[in-house]
């Protein structure tokens, strides 16, 4: 061969090398960009009202990383949502944290608003609701619960009704010279009023006080269709107090908003309110009966917002047509607030500032220590405070212990509960080996994660950019070993979901706690009520699997009567050596999980999807369906 023949082949070569390499380029630069798009729709979060459909009576809450609603539901279930976004809301998976069964109190569910007050134990999140009995609206009436802790998904437990034997709805609190009031409405004659009462703590009026009468329906505006005022809500700005009222009947399109300021330093004094003579906020050509509203700030606390229920039609009303809208609003120079008008549907509205952070928070919610299947270490960031890289650790009672909190699509973000930050790929790299590290919350799917059933009881967790898995680096079992990105073959990429701490298993269908009967040790559900039969130690087994213990120490455990394997078999406490007496944790959609028996590999179910206080727990086919769908949650 000459030299001639050997430069033509190396540049031959040369040629396909470059032109490979080019090819090889370009293909990343499409990957990279199409996955960069991707991220940029993740952090967009525009929206347009109306943001969902039958929205009526929102409340909205912008708490620890997370924005909270609720509507009405006209059912007997107490409904909320949850999303790192406000566009999120329209897509996060409903969760029933509250039902009821009661006849005195079990039906036709209005109005709920949560807010954080401090009660007798502390600060805790009091939920206000309407509700009556089935078949009719003359019995509506006020009802309270009060969370385990700070997360507003609850625990809930029932604390009472205010006024359980005359009508009353719409209750709001107001928090004002280190004392609580209630503010309802309520009908004289052909009048609705909003009226004010002190409060001895959140779910109880203060005995001998009289209720004072703070707006009447008596102007022109206030009584179309029905001499109506209702849905008082409290607005403090700047050392002032001002509540915004729904006047006119809801039926009407000229359901609007009314304004009051409390002037004087008594709020029970009829006279210490000025009421302003024109509604602040009322319809449009385009959207027609604005009202219940309620107030929340973006997530940097630099802006005010406005969340209330409207109707896209003249001819519609009070029913399910009522949608949820939102929109910032501004305030006036004399210091009053400028709620400007509805937005027109399909205008596009940027999202509240801040949303997009970075955002360093201790987002709430049941705490999972996520263990690595082959080295049995847990997930978790380096104790150097200057290195943010996710590694292995021994798994302890105080690290490594992080938040599945949902965002959207089935994904989750990882809160690590130490440093109150978000487990993501650096630079949003995709290729094998990247670093994964904790960040501050910057709302991109490289800080997303879907996590998917694996070998045995296990799972994998894989993120929502590079739709890599993680692993550990090198598979080793030794402690500080960096946690990577790996491809999908990789070995060491699978993990144990592992609760900690006493667990609440809430049914996603009723919001009530699995429980264990004193009787017959039958597991059923019961509302909570921080009983030691609902408070439960998810143990590890092996491969994956769990037991599910009222204490560490027991050797009893849910699990099939007789190791029966057929659907519907009853779930009672058995020996934990029984073969039923294992599960898997799957992830399920909106934060969720779904509990498999490792045996015969049904779904620990509620029966007939039932709400009331006794139905039982048994084992079901794995339909995917609410009634197999529970949430951990912290009994305090």
């Amino acid at each position: 061969m000459n030299i001639k023949t050997i430069q033509t082949m190396a540049t031959v070569v040369l040629l396909s090398f470059g032109l490979a390499a080019c090819q090889s380029s370009s293909a990343s630069r499409q990957q990279a960009s199409d996955l960069q798009a991707q991220s940029d729709i993740s952090k967009s979060g525009t929206f347009s009202n109306p943001l969902f459909p039958n929205g009526a009576d929102p409340w909205l809450e912008y708490w620890d990383g997370n924005y909270y609603l609720t509507t009405t539901t006209w059912t007997s279930e107490l409904v909320m949502r949850k999303a790192p976004t406000l566009a999120g809301l329209a897509d996060a998976t409903p969760v029933n944290v509250w039902s009821s069964t009661d006849p005195e109190r079990c039906c036709n569910f209005w109005a709920f608003e949560f807010h954080r007050l401090k009660g007798p134990n502390g600060y805790r999140w009091y939920m206000m609701y309407t509700a009556g009995k089935d078949g009719t609206l003359d019995n509506q009436h006020l009802n309270v619960l009060e969370s385990a802790g700070d997360d507003p998904m609850g625990p809930y437990q029932y604390k009472g009704a205010l006024m359980p034997d005359v009508w009353n709805i719409d209750g709001n609190y107001l928090e004002y010279d280190d004392k609580l009031y209630v503010i309802y409405s309520q009908w004289q004659g052909d009048q609705q009023l909003n009226i004010i009462a002190e409060m001895e703590n959140p779910w109880t009026l203060k005995k001998g006080q009289e209720h004072t009468v703070i707006t009447r329906p008596e102007l022109d505006w206030e009584i179309s269709g029905r001499k109506v005022t209702e849905g008082a809500e409290i607005l403090q700005h700047n050392g002032r107090t001002f509540m915004t009222y729904s006047a006119s009947f809801c039926n009407t399109p000229d359901y609007k908003l009314g304004l009051l300021e409390l002037v004087g330093d008594d709020p029970m004094d009829a006279n210490a309110w000025k009421k302003f003579d024109e509604p602040v906020f009322e319809r449009t050509e385009e959207v027609f009966g604005p009202g219940h509203n309620g107030f929340f700030t973006s997530p940097d606390g630099s802006e005010d917002w406005l969340v209330y229920h409207g109707n896209d039609s003249v001819e519609h009303g009070c029913s399910a047509t009522r949608s949820l809208r939102a929109q910032k609003f501004e305030w006036n120079e004399d210091g009053t607030p400028d709620f400007g008008k509805p937005l027109t549907p399909g205008v596009e509205v940027p999202p509240p500032s801040g949303e997009h952070g970075p955002l360093v928070t201790r987002v709430q919610g049941q705490r999972y220590q996520l263990v690595n299947a082959t080295s049995e270490l847990c997930l978790d960031i380096s104790s150097d405070p200057q290195d943010n890289r996710a590694m292995q650790r021994q798994c302890t009672g105080t690290n490594g212990q992080w938040v599945l909190d949902p965002t959207t699509d089935g994904f989750v973000r990882l809160a690590n509960r130490e440093d109150s930050k978000f487990l993501e790929v650096a630079d949003c790299a995709t290729a094998d080996n990247a670093r994964v590290q904790s960040a501050a919350w910057r709302n991109n799917f490289c800080q997303q994660w879907k996590l998917e059933s694996g070998s045995d009881g296990n799972i994998t967790i894989t993120n929502r950019y590079s739709q890599k898995p993680i692993a550990i680096a090198g598979c080793s079992s030794s402690a500080n070993q960096a946690v990577l990105q790996q491809n999908a073959d990789s070995a060491c990429t699978q993990w144990q979901l592992r609760p900690t701490g006493e667990v609440v298993i809430l049914s996603q269908q009723s919001g009530k706690a699995v429980s264990v009967a004193d009787e017959d040790r039958n597991v059923e559900q019961q509302a909570f009520n921080y009983a030691q039969n609902q408070q439960w130690q998810i143990t590890p087994t092996n491969t994956g699997y769990v037991s599910l213990k009222l204490n560490a120490g027991d050797e009893m455990c849910i699990g099939t009567d007789d190791n029966a394997v057929v659907p519907g078999a009853n779930l009672s406490m058995v020996e934990c050596s029984q073969s039923t007496a294992q599960w898997k944790i799957r992830p399920a959609q909106g934060g969720g999980v779904m509990l498999l028996n490792r045996y015969n590999n049904q779904a620990m179910g509620v029966s007939d999807c039932g709400l009331a206080n006794g139905t039982n727990i048994a084992q079901q086919p794995d339909m995917e369906t609410k009634c197999q769908v529970f949430h951990f949650r912290e009994p305090r």
